[in-house]
């Protein structure tokens, strides 16, 4: 029997609300499923406001441990209701430690685990150093009920180092929450379209698709504001946008995809057959001579 997978790709605005983000992003999770997706993404950080524009001690307080945050429990129950796996995006508190984590429940309610966003920005409009510790779990692929997922939160995405090593831990898709939009510093700067070709590139050298979440609409968290560009996408193993979002659409986005064709097809190409790990030493290192 072929193996198959339907993913999703959730698209919207967010407010200052936890509650009532967590419950729109329960409507676009009941409507992904109603057409037939079983793993479905939501974008990074949903349970409110892209607050890393700048540096404020308030927003330590809404960082919760992952076991016990509201996004975490509320997408358990709806996990558990509609037997499909939910990448969750959270701010979390670890003691006196914070991260940007995702926890993946699986289909049934189970939460498998949390993964540490690694790579951690730092720049106009993203002041992530702030807020959160590089991550400490190392990437993460998750055996779920229907298939190995691999998930990298934002700035991961831009690292085909990231990609790689997720497939290397088996994984059969890619996903990336994400919440990016406008720079601050400079009005000009649109970054869509490269932030799409960085994740297109990571499926054509990986011989696999990627989905990517991201936020639509106007924050005014800092005095500048941010507006976040959306763009969200699926793309197949060959980079191409087999199904994507423009600025400002809001709903969500399904496709399926064979799986096993994937898995032969990957095998095909030879990517990982050629791979020269004796030739790879400057990778591992921070200042290669």
């Amino acid at each position: 029997m072929t193996r198959t997978l339907s993913v999703a790709a959730i698209q919207t605005s967010y407010g200052d609300d936890m509650v009532a983000n967590i419950k729109k992003t329960e409507a676009f999770v009941r409507e992904a499923a109603a057409k037939g997706a079983q793993v479905i993404l939501p974008s990074e950080l949903f349970q409110g406001p892209y607050f890393c524009v700048s540096q404020e001690e308030k927003w330590f307080a809404t960082a919760y441990e992952w076991r016990s945050h509201p996004a975490v429990i509320a997408m358990a129950e709806l996990a558990r209701e509609l037997n499909v796996a939910i990448p969750v995006s959270i701010y979390e508190r670890e003691g006196p430690h914070y991260f940007n984590s995702l926890v993946m429940i699986d289909a049934g309610g189970a939460a498998l685990g949390v993964y540490r966003k690694s790579h951690i920005p730092d720049g106009p409009g993203y002041q992530e150093k702030y807020y959160f510790r590089p991550g400490d779990t190392g990437f993460k692929v998750w055996d779920t009920k229907f298939a190995k997922i691999g998930v990298g939160i934002c700035w991961d995405q831009w690292y085909p180092e990231t990609a790689r090593s997720m497939m290397l831990m088996g994984a059969e898709i890619l996903m990336y929450p994400t919440a990016i939009g406008s720079e601050p510093h400079d009005t000009s700067l649109d970054t869509a379209a490269p932030w799409q070709r960085a994740m297109q590139g990571h499926a054509v050298s990986n011989v696999v698709p990627v989905v990517a979440s991201n936020r639509i609409g106007h924050e005014q968290v800092a005095e500048a504001g941010q507006t976040f560009y959306g763009h969200s996408f699926i793309a197949n193993h060959r980079g191409d946008l087999v199904e994507q979002f423009g600025a400002k659409d809001e709903g969500v986005l399904v496709h399926t995809f064979d799986l096993d064709y994937l898995n032969t097809h990957r095998a095909a190409w030879g990517f990982f057959r050629d791979r020269r790990t004796d030739l790879y030493g400057a990778l591992a290192s921070g200042r290669p001579a």
